[in-house]
């Protein structure tokens, strides 16, 4: 991945020396500081489409000036390197003060508010969405592939009967604070857009009260709750938007079992509470898992390095716990 990102750099004639990783998940997003890029490299061809899906929602964004963040203005398009395909995004500094859920609350009901996009945006689906994660998976075990699907196939249906019955709005997908950039001019902007999709806004509300009751951290959900104006958790759809989120969090770690034994550890952790309806038992964010990576060596996933380098995009689908 650092030898596609020099090349992207090449490309665009920019300096390589100095970038970080910021993380490494499906995607590896490094930070350029100095040339005020961030370029995002999708690690499997699996996942060429969001690429391009992203690169059309920002630049629809731009146009009409939604919270969203800004490609590069010289890599309007998807940019190839062998078989892998990245996009570049525009730099945003670290600002003060600290991003929190109220922002996130109130740039939410600004996102929930656009209208459809004049683009081919998927619906939500995170049945198939987990499917294709099982079908990446390494180092999953027979029993374990055997509950996921018949988990998923569980929730089919109840998930086409949500969306048959909903209004459908612009969803951000993965909605946490971590997600979540201020610009200079101080605006509070959204990034990551690869599971940005049609369908019940109550989705982008659930990512942080399911957070909260799997990390074991207090408060966050109340003061969303109050930010965006609306408590999920009361809403009649709430007992499976948490089911879905869960299983999200659990199947997005499936094609990394083989690679990193604290997340095998953490995944194997989170489908034990879930088999045995543990509710009380902490989950630890991917996030906050140190791992080590072929041709990267140690990195601490999530970690931003020296400075604290916000990541500006990609990411594992939960907040930081």
């Amino acid at each position: 991945m650092t030898a596609a990102m020099r090349e992207i750099a090449a490309q665009l004639a920019v300096p390589a020396e100095g970038a970080r990783l910021l993380q490494l998940t499906n995607n590896a997003v490094f930070a350029l500081p100095d040339a005020k890029l961030v370029i995002r490299i999708a690690r499997t061809h699996r996942l060429h489409d969001r690429v391009t899906k992203v690169i059309d929602l920002a630049r629809w964004f731009a146009a009409i000036d939604a919270p969203a963040i800004r490609l590069a203005p010289a890599a309007q398009k998807p940019m190839g390197v062998g078989e892998l395909l990245a996009s570049v995004w525009t730099y945003v500094s670290p600002t003060s003060p600290a991003l929190t859920v109220d922002d996130l609350g109130q740039v939410l009901r600004e996102f929930h508010s656009l209208s459809a996009p004049p683009i081919t945006v998927p619906e939500w689906d995170p049945i198939g969405d987990a499917r294709r994660r099982l079908a990446d998976a390494e180092g999953l075990k027979p029993d374990e592939r055997d509950f996921l699907s018949r988990w998923c196939d569980r929730l089919e249906p109840q998930v086409a009967a949500l969306m048959r019955g909903a209004e459908p709005c612009l969803v951000h997908g993965d909605a946490h604070v971590g997600n979540l950039l201020r610009e200079p001019s101080g605006r509070v902007v959204m990034c990551d857009f690869d599971a940005t999709c049609l369908g019940p806004w109550q989705v982008d509300l659930a990512a942080v009260a399911v957070g909260e009751a799997r990390f074991g951290k207090v408060g966050n959900h109340a003061k969303l709750a109050a930010a965006y104006g609306i408590d999920v958790t009361t809403d009649p759809c709430w007992p499976l938007l948490r089911e879905a989120r869960e299983l999200k969090m659990i199947a997005a770690a499936t094609p990394l079992l083989a690679s990193s034994l604290a997340v095998a550890e953490e995944f194997r952790h989170r489908l034990r509470a879930v088999r045995e309806g543990d509710d009380g038992s902490p989950w630890t964010p991917f996030a906050h898992l140190r791992t080590a990576t072929k041709g990267l060596g140690a990195c601490r996933l999530g970690a931003t390095g020296p400075g604290r380098v916000r990541p500006h995009v990609g990411g594992w689908p939960e907040g930081r716990g």
